[in-house]
């Protein structure tokens, strides 16, 4: 493809362009949650969506020898891609389906926007990472955004719900960006094997909170399909193909592609769920991805300079 237009196929140029496809397809998957919550419930979806997903990535798990790297953790080890399947499954992707189901997924993504900030704050404590000039002024114009993006403050009561579980998926979300890089910098761990674990655990939280509380409803061949193609395309095949891009990118180049998100889903919204902006949330909207990206670059400083010290 990229020959036939005069673009060169670097390795790097191909990761970019799979990681940038991979931030659509997730994008995506906003406008079809939206289009399946008008028929199935939000844990159940969520539940059969994640549940499908971890059976697509058995195979590969076996296969890259996954039981025996987890049969060599420690219990300690266990405890944390137990919970992280809780935080981040159950907890964070459970809310957001609660959250779409009541509110417009514009509103939401820009809520979720605030994780870098909570994650930079967390870190400060839990992970003893004291944040860099750059991201205190993200974290004061990703606020910024955000209040001139629901000002003036107005919930409707038919709304309360999905901001309530929302603030819950943003808060959960961010322990588990922490959590799961407490994970990861050990080493002891693939990614797979992280992702494979943890969504197995929390998938099988969601299906029992779901079928428990909302049952499983009767659903055609059009639900079916759009929980198919989630969980088949846009999280097995996604995430393969996110990980495999992550062998050439940058960890910066990959944090800004994956922050593209941000400005995918309101236009994907706008197109097909018919959701309207006026040009104060626009603007709200815009300085809030600014400022999420002035702490992802803040913190990208932040690793550098540390390198450098080691030296």
């Amino acid at each position: 493809m990229f020959r036939l237009i005069g673009w060169p196929r670097s390795p790097h140029v191909t990761a970019v362009f799979q990681a940038l496809f991979v931030t659509f397809l997730w994008s995506t998957s906003w406008v079809l949650i939206k289009i399946g919550l008008q028929d199935i419930p939000p844990l159940t979806f969520a539940g059969l969506r994640y549940g499908l997903a971890f059976l697509c990535l058995l195979p590969f798990f076996f296969r890259s020898g996954g039981v025996a790297e987890v049969r060599l953790l420690p219990r300690s080890g266990w405890l944390g891609l137990l919970a992280l399947g809780l935080i981040y499954y159950a907890l964070t992707q459970g809310t957001q389906f609660v959250g779409l189901a009541y509110l417009p997924a514009v509103t939401v993504n820009v809520m979720l926007g605030f994780t870098s900030v909570i994650v930079t704050l967390l870190g400060i404590g839990l992970l003893g990472e004291r944040p860099s000039p750059w991201q205190w002024l993200g974290m004061l114009v990703a606020l910024g955004g955000g209040l001139l993006y629901f000002y003036p403050v107005h919930i409707p009561q038919a709304q309360l719900v999905g901001f309530v579980a929302t603030i819950v998926g943003v808060l959960a979300n961010a322990g588990s960006a922490v959590l799961g890089r407490s994970i990861n910098r050990t080493g002891q761990l693939r990614p797979l094997t992280v992702t494979t674990v943890s969504m197995g655990v929390g998938a099988v939280l969601l299906l029992i909170a779901g079928l428990g509380t909302q049952g499983l409803p009767e659903m055609g061949w059009p639900s079916w399909a759009i929980i198919g193609w989630l969980a088949v395309v846009n999280t097995a095949v996604a995430f393969t193909l996110w990980n495999h891009s992550l062998r050439t990118l940058a960890a910066m180049e990959s944090s800004i592609i994956n922050n593209t998100m941000a400005v995918q889903i309101p236009i994907l919204a706008v197109i097909f769920l018919g959701e309207r902006l006026d040009g104060r949330q626009v603007t709200g909207l815009v300085v809030a991805v600014v400022g999420a990206f002035l702490v992802q670059l803040g913190r990208r400083q932040l690793l550098t300079q540390r390198r450098k010290g080691a030296m």
